[in-house]
């Protein structure tokens, strides 16, 4: 089995103290490949059966269950790769989860927006979690193989996360949730209409059409679809940081791909987990800030001396003293108040994106 990318052969990936290449690669990729699909299953087909509100402990034993699950798969790459690959793992699982806990707070106004009920969320964040791995594949292909092809890419990513963790921590950055203002929603709208209201948990309905294709049974898509694809298109942004973050730890595609499908995997029980331990992250958004900024600065310092090797024992250091600080801080201005300023925010007003599909479809 073998995976190219501009020339190279992502089955045999630089590794260090291990055995065979050929064996260890193949075995790799497959075991990769296998966890996935079965953890997709254990999700959709075992926890998340039948459509229900997930309660608090049920949401923390999953999150448990795939930290578990992300912690073998990093001691395996620990006895299979070595010790500096094993690194590499756990520093971009980190990274890319706390990242991704960023995200989640974009979706809960996502949902809040749609009014997504709350034993259907489950569903659109599975199927937003597949999209999320093909998209992030996607990034993973082009990011690796314009790094192979000109390796001064490294340098704008590393200044394109200082501008950004600049951004994060002195702007107050919302992602836009009313449909009308996201493009993937305008472009959907002309070739299918959408329902008022939900119809049940499913994305898309048969019903008399309206306008020229009146008397006739037509396919519309559903606010749930709608939110999906919403979720998906914010999904694609914050890919846009991560995977530039995870490429300044390490350029070794298996390690980039796997700690970012990890990571991405436990997002859905991490999401109805969230609203309980909400107040740890309210200054999140600081400590995500100077993260990227310190792999940004990172990436660039080469510049300075093309000797230079940032070992992957500090960086991981580095992430860990830096969301520690920022957890710490959350659990200092939250422990006597229980207010945090990130909960406020996520309390938006009843239901705007769907009256807005409601006010569309009566023009």
């Amino acid at each position: 089995m073998e995976f190219r990318v501009s020339g190279l052969v992502l089955g045999q990936l630089p590794y260090q103290d291990c055995g065979p290449l050929a064996e260890v690669t193949d075995t790799a990729w497959i075991i990769f490949i296998v966890s996935i699909i079965a953890l997709l299953v254990l999700d959709l087909g075992v926890f998340n059966r039948k459509a229900h509100v997930i309660k608090p402990r049920e949401a923390l034993m999953q999150v448990a269950f795939f930290i578990g699950a992300a912690v073998v798969f990093n001691v395996g790459i620990y006895l299979s790769m070595g010790s500096t690959s094993g690194l590499e793992f756990t520093t971009g699982y980190l990274m890319e989860l706390m990242l991704s806990v960023d995200n989640l707070f974009v979706i809960i106004l996502i949902f809040g927006s749609f009014c997504v009920p709350a034993q259907d969320q489950h569903k659109v964040l599975f199927y937003g979690i597949l999209g999320a791995l093909v998209f992030r594949f996607a990034f993973i292909f082009v990011g690796v193989t314009l790094v192979e092809s000109f390796g001064f890419i490294l340098y704008i990513f590393g200044a394109f996360l200082i501008i950004t963790g600049i951004r994060m921590a002195i702007g107050k950055e919302k992602e836009n949730v009313e449909p009308d203002h996201h493009i993937m929603v305008r472009l959907f709208r002309k070739f299918l209409p959408i329902t008022k209201g939900y119809e049940g948990d499913k994305f898309f309905v048969r019903r008399p059409g309206t306008g020229a294709k009146a008397g006739k049974m037509v396919l519309w898509a559903t606010p749930m679809f709608v939110a999906l694809l919403v979720v998906e298109s914010t999904d694609i942004i914050f890919a846009v940081d991560s995977i530039p973050a995870i490429l300044g730890i390490t350029t070794n595609a298996f390690i980039v791909f796997s700690s970012n499908a990890f990571a991405v995997l436990g997002l859905r029980s991490l999401y109805f987990s969230l609203s309980h331990v909400m107040n740890l992250f309210c200054y999140l958004k600081y400590g995500l800030a100077g993260i990227l900024t310190f792999v940004g600065v990172k990436m660039l310092l080469p510049i300075l001396d093309p000797n230079f090797h940032f070992p992957v024992e500090l960086s991981l250091a580095v992430i860990v003293s830096i969301l520690g600080v920022a957890i710490a801080a959350s659990w200092l201005k939250t422990r006597r108040t229980g207010v945090c300023p990130v909960v406020e925010e996520v309390q938006a007003d009843a239901c705007p994106a769907l009256k807005d599909i409601e006010g569309s479809e009566e023009k």
